[in-house]
């Protein structure tokens, strides 16, 4: 297959490591679907995209099973093949077990693992036909380690993992690769939102740089670029595997 007849949908794919691996595929000459809950989001993301006839946009919520089968159905009609997933979607909680909550831990839970699992559940079968599918699911460090005062984030990315080695086994028959990556902190929006005070705003980044032996955080270009390379080809005898990107704090 001719590297320009593939197409890749992904959700969270207006902002951070989502919008970074649209730009990386569409340099790469792949047909791009973007999924994401706000219009406005979309239009900046697609402006930052170049406005380019290679990307598509389409607005829905993946913690609701009925639309991601309706996203997926309609990213089909729309090309007429899905070949790689990426499940970007998420979102964070900073809260100690006692304050968190019955309505923030479902938050959690619907995007980052009904989300995740459900757009697997309804894109497998397209992806299925063609000659070399993947499906690369964003979990996080917090999904091997655990992190402080986020066990219910945890808990999801920990799901997501262990959730696409089992993927992995299960699609293996039909040549469909199933691999997640686990990024540490990453410069997007979602990792922004931790430093709410403005005042200390550059002091607290350099305190989260400090606990990286790289001595900083990633970015989103860095994280997209292994997103990259587990959906194509030159990943092709790997599968069920969490890639660490994370700048090396799990191995502290």
């Amino acid at each position: 297959m001719n590297i320009e007849e593939k197409v890749v949908l992904i959700t969270g794919g207006t902002s951070g490591i989502g919008l970074a691996s649209a730009k990386l595929f569409i340099q790469k000459g792949i047909r791009v679907m973007l999924v994401g809950r706000s219009y406005e989001k979309a239009q900046a993301a697609l402006q930052t995209l170049g406005y380019s006839n290679m990307v598509q946009f389409i607005q829905g919520n993946v913690a609701h099973p009925d639309e991601c089968r309706q996203i997926v159905e309609a990213t089909y009609k729309q090309f007429g093949r899905i070949d790689i997933l990426i499940n970007s979607a998420g979102i964070y909680f900073e809260k100690s077990i006692e304050l968190m909550d019955e309505t923030n831990f479902d938050q959690i839970m619907d995007i980052n693992v009904k989300g995740t699992y459900f757009m697997c559940k309804y894109a497998s079968g397209y992806i299925k036909k063609s000659s070399a599918g993947a499906i690369v699911n964003v979990s996080s460090d917090a999904g091997i380690n655990g992190n402080y005062l986020c066990s219910a984030y945890c808990a999801s990315k920990g799901a997501v993992t262990v959730f696409t080695k089992a993927l992995a086994l299960e699609l293996a028959p039909y040549n469909v690769r199933v691999n997640c990556i686990c990024p540490g902190d990453i410069d997007t929006p979602l990792t922004q939102e931790q430093f709410q005070n403005e005042s200390t705003k550059e002091e607290d980044l350099k305190v989260m740089s400090s606990l990286y032996p790289l001595g900083r955080i990633g970015r989103a270009s860095e994280a997209a670029e292994v997103i990259y390379f587990l959906a194509s080809e030159k990943a092709s005898f790997v599968t069920g595997a969490a890639w660490l990107v994370d700048g090396g704090i799990t191995a502290c």
